[in-house]
């Protein structure tokens, strides 16, 4: 079985920032982080996310939202209607 990295993400949309990461190596342990998280006023209006995947360079390149600045999300988008 492949290793892989969970990482708790709590991300402010209304301003498009990302408040925190925390990754995990269990599963269960970055679950329980988040239904923490989500019990909390602090991060009310706020999306609190479990991502899995290989790698957290993985997780960059297939959630960018989380992870690139407005500007560096448009410029992907137009880099990827260019290469179209």
């Amino acid at each position: 079985m492949t290793d892989m990295v969970h990482v708790v993400l709590v991300y402010q949309r209304e301003a498009g920032r990302l408040l925190l990461e925390e990754p995990y190596d269990d599963l269960h342990t970055a679950m329980r982080r988040r239904f923490a998280l989500e019990r909390t006023s602090e991060y009310d209006d706020m999306e609190i996310v479990v991502l899995s995947a290989d790698s957290t360079e993985t997780l960059r390149e297939t959630h960018g939202r989380y992870f690139l600045s407005s500007a560096e999300l448009i410029q992907r988008f137009r880099d990827v209607v260019a290469a179209a």
